[in-house]
């Protein structure tokens, strides 16, 4: 399998309820890495241009709203099949649709504050990363386990 890159974000609630480092944990056990990672509190305007792609869905303005109600943390992460096996630790968008063990079942309180955020493929992976990271932010893994 090729090595991917895919975008994480652990959203407000993620680092209210003070779990950033137990999904931390999840993803580097899965064999994801993070290769940039930061702390940053979104603008407006920043999460506008990041969820453009919701603008005329009816839940636009609640997602900006929240993505801006505190910090964030920010990661690209790296691994074989990244973006598949994010998508799979996350779990469904609504945590109560969402498998047992996943990230949303057990973090998220509802499908409006459900924690995280992932790329849903490999070309918006890497629009994704690019809104966040320049290219020399991103610290590529290079030692095997």
């Amino acid at each position: 399998m090729a090595i991917e890159r895919t975008l994480s974000i652990l959203k407000p609630d993620a680092l209210e309820k003070g779990v950033i480092g137990k999904i931390i944990s999840r993803f580097e056990e899965a064999g994801l890495t993070p290769i940039a990672i930061r702390l940053q509190h979104l603008s407006q305007r920043e999460a506008e241009g990041f969820y453009a792609v919701h603008k005329e869905r009816p839940f636009f303005k609640d997602l900006v709203s929240f993505m801006i109600s505190g910090p964030v943390v920010v990661m690209c992460l790296e691994g074989e099949n990244a973006v598949l096996k994010n998508r799979d630790l996350m779990g469904a968008t609504d945590p109560k649709k969402a498998a047992a063990g996943t990230i949303r079942a057990d973090f998220a309180k509802s499908i409006d504050a459900n924690t995280v955020h992932g790329s849903d493929s490999l070309e918006n992976a890497k629009n994704e990363v690019a809104y966040f990271f320049r290219s020399t932010e991103l610290f590529p893994y290079t030692h095997k386990k």
